[in-house]
């Protein structure tokens, strides 16, 4: 399969490994620098790209990406307010976008097991919750996007919460999600329910980019030939 790489900072070139250890050719690597490099045959003749780059960026990468007719994979969080506008082109215009927050299967299994969990805590009122993500300093959004996928879950599933709030709660119906950067932390996610009894708590810590790079490489290959807005969900059946 022939892989164009958007963004080639660490992400990137951990992917790239991943796709070159998988078989796959890569024809195109865009970054800062080259981003003429959209309209070059050499892009065009992708199966699929992969875009890691920042949430200033995405939107515009994938207007490129659908311009050129290719399919693209994307890891970046924090672009989120334009989704209507990309679901519309996808469901509409036979675009092509897979997005996940986060491609780590093990967070996978984490945003099923904290749906399940939330449904179960939804009947114990005595238990409030909040989530906490620690990031790596040159995280440029927050909370994360893992976070808010978690919230969203969470949400959805207790009825005593209404919306989630970035460091603080302030009333009862809100889910703090608090956002910590230290460090070079690839990724801790951890959603804890606390009652004056005790804590009930899942956590997802990724030990470094690994995962989410294979991950990206998987979705890639899942992702071409196929035309709408697609995700985990579609790829994973737990």
């Amino acid at each position: 399969m022939n892989i164009a790489l958007i963004g080639y900072g660490k992400m990137g070139k951990a992917i790239e490994q991943f796709a070159l250890g998988r078989g796959h050719t890569i024809v195109s690597v865009i970054d800062i620098t080259n981003r003429d490099d959209f309209d070059s045959p050499a892009f065009r003749s992708a199966d699929v790209a992969i875009e890691f780059t920042t949430p200033d960026t995405a939107f515009d990468n994938f207007m490129r990406c659908f311009a050129a007719d290719v399919p693209v994979v994307s890891g970046t969080t924090g672009w989120l307010n334009r989704l209507d506008d990309i679901k519309r082109m996808c469901e509409e215009e036979g675009k092509t976008l897979f997005y996940a927050s986060n491609f780590s299967i093990g967070a996978n299994i984490l945003f099923a097991l904290n749906a399940y969990l939330a449904k179960i805590m939804n009947k114990f009122p005595a238990y409030d919750v909040s989530i906490t993500e620690t990031h790596h300093i040159h995280k440029l959004d927050a909370p994360s996007g893992t976070a808010i996928t978690l919230a969203e879950g969470i949400l959805e599933n207790v009825e005593r919460k209404k919306r989630w709030t970035l460091d603080k709660e302030e009333q009862s119906a809100d889910l703090p999600v608090y956002a910590v950067r230290e460090g070079e932390v690839p990724g801790i996610h951890e959603i804890v329910y606390e009652s004056d009894a005790d804590f009930v708590s899942i956590k997802h810590d990724a030990k470094s980019r690994a995962g989410l790079a294979l991950g990206a490489v998987i979705a890639a290959e899942f992702t071409a030939g196929k035309k709408g807005f697609l995700g985990m969900n579609d790829m994973l059946t737990f």
